[in-house]
């Protein structure tokens, strides 16, 4: 299975929409049959959908959109869980934001109320959020730059890590599949946060609702090596009665006080 293929018809059908099989595999360079096994591996993993010799992106797909476009999405609740984590920093301690977008909020809140902290960030974005305030001190993981996230990923990255300890990491996550386990859409962000929350004393995930039960191919740990989940209230009774089971302590949030109708 080619990874890099698979990654460029993602991009191809989150740029126009939708495409005909036989121009995917014009495309791509590659023959139908092989483009067909190729959208069955995405098929499966829920990113797409096939209808009569056309492909599109799946209504719930949890492909990769451009980060400014993810970064307008569901604000309130991004904002709600943010101010969540906030709560949990302590003064002066070593934590790890990765470089999602919920994580970007977290940025934004620190920055409007500084804590003496060392933050170290794989995400471009976040240093953007955390460049000059006061007391806060950022670390840039460096590596592979992986433009769908704005991130920084890759061996180098991961050998970095080995070089320190994180009192905290807050992570957010590409989908929490019905299994009960954590996943990415990138293998090698996958990776990354793996041994991210390897290298942490307490790991925290910060996930709106509408990743609970979503797909994505790569897994990056269990929920029952978690120590603390922050969600939305939306999220399914089900689901809370999963993490209860799995004796994960759980903080759902109130979007809707943060609901303020501004784009981000």
């Amino acid at each position: 299975m080619n990874i890099d293929r698979l990654s460029k018809i993602r991009q191809h059908l989150y740029a126009h929409g939708q495409s005909s099989i036989q121009d995917l595999a014009t495309l791509m360079g590659a023959s139908l049959p092989t483009i067909r096994r190729d959208l069955l591996r995405l098929e499966e993993d829920g990113v797409i959908e096939r209808a009569h010799g056309w492909v599109g992106l799946a209504q719930q797909s949890s492909t990769e959109v451009a980060f400014e476009l993810r970064a307008s999405q569901g604000v309130a609740a991004k904002r709600a869980i943010a101010d969540a984590a906030y709560d949990l920093i302590r003064p002066n301690t070593t934590v790890f934001f990765d470089s999602g977008t919920t994580l970007q909020q977290l940025a934004r809140k620190l920055r409007a109320s500084p804590i003496p902290l060392t933050v170290f960030t794989n995400g471009l974005a976040l240093v953007q959020e955390l460049k000059a305030i006061p007391g806060v001190s950022v670390v840039l993981i460096g590596g592979s730059l992986r433009i769908e996230n704005l991130s920084l990923v890759g061996p180098l990255a991961e050998l970095m890590l080995d070089q320190v300890w994180f009192d905290q990491a807050f992570m957010g996550c590409s989908a929490i599949t019905d299994g009960g386990a954590i996943h990415s859409i990138d293998l090698q962000e996958a990776a990354l946060n793996a041994k991210t929350l390897r290298r942490s004393s307490k790991r925290v995930i910060l996930a709106d609702s509408t990743k609970f039960g979503a797909k994505a191919p790569y897994v990056v740990c269990g929920l029952n090596e978690i120590n603390r989940i922050i969600s939305d209230s939306g999220l399914n009774p089900l689901w809370q009665q999963q993490i209860e089971k799995l004796k994960v302590p759980l903080t759902l949030v109130d979007a809707k006080r943060f609901d303020t109708g501004e784009p981000k």
